[in-house]
């Protein structure tokens, strides 16, 4: 891939692990039932189609058999479009725990089939990560910044040390609201298990963020 962007600011930690897993926890990532699969994107991915297979349920996020590795270098660019509007509320992402995990992650909202040379530009957001292969650790979102998401892009912009990236679990978490030319019955469902109805932000501790 020509033309990757590479130039960062200083960086400080960010992430928190959970203390206990509430029985909502699930429901709280349901988001990857939301994407546009046939629409979605991974750049840079070692094999057609395996960039969409690391959006899955929350209680197959410690599986190995599905993932994506990275081709020509470590980087990776997920293009999310969601089926209607997304509040963002925080993200998992977990690898293997050696230098093939990622170790930085930027967002961008709203700015559909993102190339590599667009990433050049500042992000919405983004985070240094640490090794997570249990997808224990969470990195809250600026809410204000991603409270009318409708395509998320994830630019997995350098790992630990290795040539390829792998990935093996992406989790979204906040809430998500119906565009309106979808159906009714649908809003109806989704508000039955609205993860808004649930008290999440308290464990949630004080957190740096890259920007």
């Amino acid at each position: 891939m020509a033309g990757h962007g590479h130039g960062h600011g200083g960086h400080s930690h960010g992430g928190c692990e959970e203390e206990h897993e509430p029985a909502e926890r699930g429901l709280e990532y349901g988001l990857y039932l939301r994407i546009d699969l046939q629409k979605m994107q991974c750049l840079n991915e070692s094999r057609d189609g395996d960039g969409k297979l690391v959006f899955k349920p929350w209680d197959k996020r410690t599986e190995r058999d599905t993932f994506v590795e990275s081709d020509v270098d470590e980087e990776l660019l997920f293009n999310i479009p969601f089926t209607g509007s997304v509040k963002l509320k925080g993200i998992i992402i977990s690898g293997e725990d050696d230098g093939s995990h990622p170790a930085e992650l930027r967002l961008f909202k709203n700015i559909p089939q993102m190339s590599f040379d667009d990433t050049r530009r500042e992000p919405d957001q983004a985070f240094r990560l640490n090794r997570d292969p249990l997808a224990e650790l969470e990195y809250p979102t600026k809410i204000a910044r991603f409270s009318n998401v409708h395509h998320l892009s994830i630019h997995v912009s350098k790992n630990f040390g290795e040539e390829s990236t792998r990935v093996y679990y992406i989790g979204l978490r906040g809430e998500f609201s119906e565009a309106h030319r979808h159906e009714v019955t649908i809003c109806n469902y989704e508000a039955a298990a609205n993860p808004a109805d649930h008290k999440v932000e308290s464990i949630i501790p004080q957190t740096n963020f890259i920007s």
